[in-house]
């Protein structure tokens, strides 16, 4: 490797040094019936210890000197099956819809799009969804994108509720890609509230109610911010020096109430638990930004990697990710690659289940 992709201190910039591989049947492609009962990897920073346990234990770890932050982002469905005016069936899929309604302050009806088709539509083509929704596709395809502007009596917000499907990531195999009843339910967080995501804030999937409320009793304070997740979270880095990667734009929002509650307890010492790379991301950019956690609405597109200093997360929950994926990097940022690769490597030898519906990890 050359230097130029190398730090003195052994930073590597090069994206290859943070593959790993994925065996055939470790993607898990059905969510746990009992959320709370999938596998937690326990990762302490300061001495390298590997703890093996269950998500429903988490508490032996977080007492009255953590906060926890969650993400009450709610997945939309953002997945619409329609046909060209030639006949020909259409997939579409929009990528983040808030950000498009952000930039354009509501005027424009207008949305990126993910269009899958046996013959790409051009530009000027009608897609025709049902008798209340069309859109017309109004720049050209390129590597699968392209924008429509859809026009419906109501919002789109409220016709992709009537006619939209889950979008379940692409590497969860269903018949016709259809999702299952159950995916409506167990691909959102129980906290779920604010409607607006095209994919699940997946670490947060493993709690239940009464879990969150065990904490509470435990003393641990929990506070709560919203970043629609946009399907930019699965796409892959495609340069070889990670530094050159653009991190896609989320909408986020951090109310005057809960902005409060995480730079007081930040002032009081408290450690800062971040669910989910999300919720790291949106508090990292928040902080560096305004020097402190502050109320914010508008778009967060903060990247983080290995050489970056954390500003306010102190402890984090989160998935297995994919190699080479940003998230790959914001978590070896935050424990060190050699340590998450190490991590990574047990997790598979022992059958731990990757991704969205799989298991998670505790980075203390």
């Amino acid at each position: 490797m050359g230097e130029k992709l190398r730090r003195d201190h052994g930073i590597t910039y090069n994206v290859d040094d943070y593959d790993f591989p994925v065996p055939s049947g470790v993607v898990a492609q059905e969510p746990y019936e009992e959320r709370e009962k999938a596998r937690l990897l326990v990762v302490e920073r300061s001495t390298g210890k590997l703890y093996h346990s269950y998500f429903f234990q988490i508490g032996q770890w977080l007492d009255e000197k953590d906060l926890i932050v969650l993400n009450d982002t709610r997945v939309i469905p953002a997945r619409l099956i329609g046909r060209k005016d030639t006949g020909g069936k259409v997939e579409v899929l929009l990528i983040d819809p808030n950000v498009d309604i952000a930039k354009s302050e509501g005027r424009d009806n207008s949305f990126e799009c993910i269009v899958k088709a046996s013959k790409a539509p051009k530009p000027g083509t009608t897609i025709c969804f049902n008798k209340n929704l069309r859109a017309e596709v109004t720049s050209p395809v390129k590597e699968g994108k392209a924008r429509l502007r859809f026009y419906a009596e109501e919002p789109i917000q409220e016709v992709l509720k009537s006619h939209g499907l889950v979008p379940l990531p692409p590497y969860i195999r269903r018949k016709g890609q259809i999702p299952l009843e159950k995916d409506k339910e167990y691909y959102q967080t129980v906290y779920a509230t604010s409607p607006g995501a095209v994919a699940s804030p997946t670490a947060g999937l493993h709690f239940t109610k009464e879990l969150l409320d065990s904490l509470s009793e435990r003393g641990v304070e929990i506070a709560r911010i919203t970043l629609h997740v946009g399907y930019g979270t699965f796409s892959p880095i495609r340069v070889k020096d990670i530094r050159n990667h653009r991190m896609h734009a989320e909408y986020l929002h951090i109310t005057a109430e809960e902005a409060e509650k995480i730079s007081g307890a930040v002032s009081r010492g408290k450690r800062i638990v971040a669910v989910g790379t999300t919720v790291v991301r949106a508090l990292e950019f928040v902080a560096t930004e305004k020097g402190k956690i502050v109320p914010y609405k508008g778009l967060c597109d903060h990247y983080i990697y290995p050489g970056y200093q954390f500003k306010v997360v102190d402890r984090m929950i989160t998935n297995f990710h994919w190699p080479k994926s940003s998230l790959i990097l914001l978590v070896s940022a935050f424990a060190s690659r050699k340590l998450i690769l190490r991590a990574y490597g047990e997790a598979l030898d022992r059958g731990y289940r990757f991704f969205s519906y799989g298991d998670a990890m505790l980075i203390l």
